[in-house]
């Protein structure tokens, strides 16, 4: 009789079936980011699911951010950064900072999927123009008079249109793209994306069945502290309105219900310090996150 540890596998790999081929073929957008990015194993263990995807015949797409490094950078050059609602103001230095982090984690990103024994290319925004961006504005309100004052974020952009021609050809050809978030503007210029945004405007463009967004936390938790795994926009918007959902889990929930609206099949949340989290959410009967589905 065969260990019982050979077994297990075994089980595992049957239970992954109707998984498989459920999602052969299909686009699942990937948002990669949080301190799970600064540890190597993490990122190791990250690459490998990316490329076991494209291997049993999903299409894989990455979307990286970058947030802490672009802060440390900063930081190093004695650049003070502001935050208003948790954006980045980012003024001419602050963009071409970014730009060059980016840069730098695109292509270690690059490297650790090459080395994992996929086909990577990195991309950002502005190949082909792949995202063009508009300028974003945020508004305050003066406690005071309780009128609307416009705030300028300086070159952070959201993206207005996406040309999907150029991943088309990528997953065609078997290659896993990799995409950092900078973005030109229609008239030029370079724009700073937040990356839960990018990830969610491609994965629409592209009918995808899954966005994932890896952050640091279980995914959206109730007031007791136990994980939601199943949510709508109808039940978000309840939840936000009872204070259940504050923060910096509101936006990400705002990205995954507008990618829902816009054709993806489902948005998941997931904690990206859990080792091959993204493979227990899609090829387990439990999963490991908080899903978003369109309905009521």
């Amino acid at each position: 009789m065969a260990p019982p540890e050979l077994l297990a596998k075994a089980e595992t790999l049957v239970e992954a079936l109707p998984y498989l081929q459920r999602y052969r073929g299909q686009t699942f957008v990937v948002k990669y980011g949080g301190h799970a990015m600064g540890d190597p194993d993490l990122a190791r263990d990250f690459a490998e699911d990316i490329v076991l995807l494209e291997a049993v015949g999903i299409r894989p797409v990455v979307v990286h951010g970058g947030g802490p490094q672009i802060g440390a950078m900063l930081k190093r050059l004695g650049h003070e950064s502001r935050f208003v609602d948790g954006l980045r103001v980012t003024d001419a230095t602050t963009a071409d900072v970014a730009e060059m982090v980016l840069g730098a984690i695109n292509k270690e990103l690059v490297s650790w999927i090459s080395q994992a024994g996929g086909r990577a290319v990195g991309l950002s925004g502005k190949d082909s123009r792949l995202v063009t961006a508009r300028k974003l504005t945020r508004a305050t309100r003066d406690p005071g008079s309780m009128i609307e004052k416009a705030i300028d974020l300086g070159y952070v952009g959201e993206p207005h249109a996406v040309d999907r021609s150029v991943l088309d050809v990528l997953t065609a050809a078997d290659m896993i793209p990799v995409i950092a978030p900078i973005a030109a503007g229609e008239e030029g210029g370079t724009y700073n994306i937040n990356a839960d945004t990018m990830a969610g405007a491609i994965a629409a463009a592209l009918g995808a069945a899954r966005l994932f967004l890896l952050t640091d936390v279980p995914g959206v938790l109730d007031a007791e502290g136990h994980l939601l795994t199943d949510l709508t926009p109808a039940s978000i918007a309840r939840l936000e309105a009872d204070g259940t959902i504050t923060g910096g889990m509101i936006p990400k929930l705002e990205t995954c219900v507008a990618a829902v609206k816009g054709g993806v099949d489902a948005a998941v949340i997931l904690d990206g310090r859990v080792p091959h989290a993204m493979l227990l959410e899609i090829f387990t009967r439990t999963g490991a996150g908080t899903l978003v589905r369109n309905g009521g």
